[in-house]
């Protein structure tokens, strides 16, 4: 559906996009994943045609963006990070206007932005000021303008950004209810949002792709061996002492409390230690009050590869 061929942006000398390659396929909610600065909105621009690369080949649906961008921006739905709205229109005034603008023929133009507004949830509001909407409204306006036309594909950039938590609820339902029917390429730095909402993620740092997979092998691929957590009222010497006995211990460490030591606990790599620690600590008489199996999460991934220095250039 969508592919793209090693692109590059540069700003004089400041390059934000370096040698970019991924493929987007149908029926899959994408995320696009990064601290700030990372590059994802420059690629976002440059997929909807809004910027030029400096090098480099999108194809939307077999046509190229820049070639052919009539043909490929048919096929593409864009709500940027600030809604392009404009406050002193009525929402359906707006969406009318918007609807005309992207060629839709004059006798469905009604039609379409019914449906659009049923969809997105803005049927009660259609009559107001879009001055006059909550933040929240205004975002479902802006992806009401989105999926006009319908288009296979919808790229939304931080669409739940300065949102309250009710409506990023929403928006995210929404989203998960446009991706029955679209292809959806959202980017984020909240990284529960692309936890929760995106089937594939793409992270990128400095322009580059370091990783992209699935969030569950991002997280299974991250972790070498079993990690545990244990907390018992003993001193951290003592637990020292019992885990030093421990063959499959790889390394251990330590926080302690007023009430107690808690340890987390890096098994060698393909060994399960929970049994071994139960009954060494059970020996001891030294009694544990919690005991549970880790593994890392897609934090500990984003700030291995954004801030550990890795760069694998592509997919774990």
């Amino acid at each position: 559906m969508i592919e793209v061929k090693e692109l590059v942006k540069q700003y004089g000398t400041h390059t934000a996009v370096d040698h970019l390659s991924f493929t987007v396929e149908t029926g899959k909610i994408y995320g696009f994943l990064g601290p700030n600065g990372a590059g994802k909105s420059t690629t976002m621009n440059m997929m909807t045609g809004y910027l030029g690369a400096t090098k480099g080949e999108i194809l939307i649906e077999g046509y190229d963006i820049l070639k052919n961008p009539k043909k490929a921006k048919k096929h593409i739905g864009y709500l940027p990070e600030i809604p392009p709205l404009y406050v002193d229109m009525k929402v359906k005034e707006y969406l009318t206007f918007a609807a005309k603008l992207k060629g839709i023929p004059k006798k469905e133009v009604s039609h379409s932005v019914e449906e659009v507004m049923e969809k997105t949830g803005i049927l009660d509001v259609s009559h107001r000021l879009i001055r006059n909407l909550s933040k929240g409204f205004r975002q479902r306006v802006g992806l009401a303008q989105a999926i006009l036309g319908f288009p296979k594909i919808i790229i939304l950039d931080e669409p739940t950004v300065g949102l309250d938590p009710k409506q990023i609820i929403e928006i995210r339902e929404l989203i998960r209810d446009l991706s029955k029917e679209h292809t959806v390429i959202l980017s984020s730095h909240i990284l529960a949002e692309v936890r929760e909402l995106c089937d594939y993620i793409f992270i990128i740092s400095k322009g580059k792709m370091v990783a992209s997979d699935t969030p569950e092998n991002l997280e299974r691929l991250m972790q070498k061996g079993e990690s545990v957590e244990i907390f018992t009222t003993s001193q951290r010497a003592r637990v020292e002492d019992i885990l030093l006995e421990i063959e499959d211990v790889e390394s251990v460490s330590f926080e302690e409390r007023e009430d107690g030591t808690c340890a987390r606990i890096e098994a060698k790599e393909g060994k399960d230690i929970r049994e071994e620690i139960f009954f060494a600590f059970a020996g001891e008489r030294c009694p544990l009050l919690e005991l549970r199996m880790t593994k890392p999460t897609l934090e500990d991934v984003f700030l291995e590869l954004t801030e550990g220095g890795k760069d694998n250039g592509g997919d774990l």
